[in-house]
């Protein structure tokens, strides 16, 4: 088959693409109008999960060409374009533009649905709670830096749920203005600097490392001096015009969580996690009592963090963040969380959502 022969059938299939993209687009559309009548959720975490994979069998079972990655990437676009038509969807972030949740909110919703930066962990809760976004994005932990406090203490206070949870592969890259190869100083944020001084002091041992208050701000810096260069995510330079000096290899890449912040949790997907809070007098023992209540009810629990409790300066009351495996309508959490409730104990149910099983990265 000659070139101009390929290049024909090409367009054949493209004109195909357009018009069965505007075919499901019609049929989203209706589904959509069948959700608002009925009062559900637009997006729904464990619905597109399992459209994921589903696509991702079918082309395996076909043999194709594409990859897994590919084939998420593609309809995650797919998909963003038609919630953007259902409803403008907007999504609040922890800003500035182009910081690590910029991206992940990016790489979770596609580029066609509207995105808010807030400054602050309570500029998040403030836009999904006053119903100016429809949902936030933000960390919760960071596998070198341990769990981001401000988000579990502010699911403590607030009605807001976490709706969905999303894994991140951080990748790191160097930026400069020109691409120059005689770098003077390296800026970045002062944790993003100590996670990748070993390899920063290796690939650029001239450069002096500059702690920035944001990725973004490092960004700023690169771009006003050619031998001054950033430290952050690869949105962060095309955001700022950058050009990508080089990537940080995967021994110092780090794998991150997010929360997608809603104003309820998700129905049950067969596959959950639920985030509680107890909070429980602290004495010996404390955390074993809890823990073997939910042993004895047959409930997994994956991950523990404790905090103090705001206004108890006698340290007697303690908190513990518990992540379990299961939805929180199960019958066998409903039990365990009322045998904690009957020993003193108080629960909160921060949130059920799908467990996550795929790694986003950039």
């Amino acid at each position: 088959m000659s070139l101009e022969d390929s290049r024909h059938k090409i367009d054949a299939i493209d004109q195909q693409l357009i018009r069965l993209l505007n075919e499901r687009a019609e049929l989203v559309h209706v589904i959509g109008e069948i959700k608002r009548k009925d009062g559900l959720d637009v997006y729904v975490p464990g619905r597109e999960e399992a459209l994921l994979k589903k696509l991702v069998a079918l082309n395996d079972a076909q043999s194709g060409k594409l990859t897994e990655r590919a084939i998420r990437a593609i309809f995650r676009e797919i998909m963003s374009a038609a919630l953007a038509l259902e409803n403008s969807m907007k999504i609040a972030y922890l800003g500035p533009a182009g910081s690590w949740t910029h991206q992940v909110a990016i790489s979770k919703f596609g580029n066609s649905v509207e995105y808010v930066a807030e400054a602050s962990t309570e500029g998040v809760f403030g836009r999904v709670g006053s119903t100016g976004v429809d949902y936030g994005v933000l960390p919760i932990e960071h596998s070198a830096e341990g769990a981001v406090h401000h988000t579990l203490d502010h699911l403590v206070e607030s009605d807001l749920k976490i709706y969905a949870e999303i894994l991140w592969k951080t990748e790191t890259v160097v930026m400069t203005r020109d691409a120059a190869p005689d770098i003077a100083a390296i800026h970045g944020h002062p944790q993003l600097l100590a996670h990748c001084r070993a390899w920063l002091v290796q690939r650029f041992p001239g450069a002096q490392l500059v702690e920035a208050p944001s990725s973004s701000m490092a960004a700023s810096r690169a771009q006003d001096d050619p031998r001054h260069a950033a430290l952050g995510t690869p949105l962060s330079a095309e955001l700022h015009g950058l050009k990508i000096l080089a990537h940080s290899p995967k021994e110092y890449s780090s794998q991150a969580r997010f929360i997608i912040l809603g104003r309820r949790t998700g129905a049950p997907s067969g596959t959950d996690n639920t985030m509680l809070m107890v909070h429980a007098s602290d004495k010996i023992g404390a955390l074993l009592q809890v823990l073997q209540v939910f042993a004895s009810h047959g409930v997994n629990v994956r991950q523990i963090e404790n905090r103090p409790v705001p206004g108890d300066p006698t340290g007697a009351q303690v908190r513990f963040f518990l992540e379990v495996g299961g939805h929180h309508e199960d019958a066998e959490l409903r039990a365990a969380t009322a045998e904690l409730a009957d020993h003193g104990s108080t629960v909160k149910v921060l949130g059920s959502y799908p467990a996550p099983t795929w790694v986003e990265e950039r």
